[in-house]
């Protein structure tokens, strides 16, 4: 299991204290408010095209360049397992399109963000608990002047140090690695949908 101590600078801010002074086990939760997209919910153009991906994860808007490296490949899987493009490269493609992904860490304590969430999401259990929010936004283009397209999702780990009891309407995650891999695949995903069922998706060329 990696120890993501790169992300000190938001993700997981609990899971890693507790874990560089070895006296405290955390434990990590995914919020079920967001899951996975099945391959059948996405709506696939008839004809697929090239896309170029940008990729930036950011720690309350401030870009947090280790993290976008250690995610990065879980984003472009997600990106490619969707089915909504031909290709998904680095580089510049012929046609021009491009897909923007930014996944933005802000703490749910910050009251700005934390309306934004759904009245699901509990606090005050027993024991230590601190919930990091995730807002994921994808810009995508067919073509340079094109419209573009705006997509939003939200997501949630939830870290516990000697709760009584686990987050309601959360899974418990094996370890880290698997919490936020799990947090960005279902938060890209659920983005990816939202901009297939958006019928200008489909009609840009």
């Amino acid at each position: 299991m990696k120890v993501w101590t790169s992300w000190r600078a938001g993700v997981a801010l609990v899971f890693l204290s507790a874990a560089l002074t070895g006296c405290i086990s955390p434990t990590m939760y995914v919020d079920n408010g967001t899951k996975d997209v099945a391959a059948s919910e996405y709506v696939r153009p008839q004809t697929t095209q090239a896309v170029q991906l940008l990729f930036a994860f950011q720690s309350k808007g401030t870009a947090n360049a280790r993290a976008t490296t250690q995610t990065r490949k879980q984003v472009l899987d997600t990106v490619t397992a969707s089915g909504l493009f031909s290709t998904v490269a680095d580089t510049p493609v012929a046609n021009g399109a491009l897909l923007n992904v930014t996944i933005n860490n802000i703490p749910v304590t910050d009251g700005a963000f934390s309306k934004g969430f759904a009245t699901g999401f509990t606090f005050g259990l027993v024991g230590s608990t601190v919930t990091d929010g995730y807002l994921c936004t994808v810009d995508y283009q067919a073509a340079p002047g094109a419209p573009k397209l705006t997509k939003s999702t939200r997501h949630a780990l939830h870290t516990t140090i000697g709760a009584k009891g686990a987050p309601p309407n959360a899974t418990k995650a094996a370890n880290v690695d698997e919490a936020v891999m799990t947090m960005v695949r279902q938060v890209v995903g659920n983005a990816l949908k939202d901009l297939s069922t958006d019928p200008a998706f489909g009609k840009q060329e």
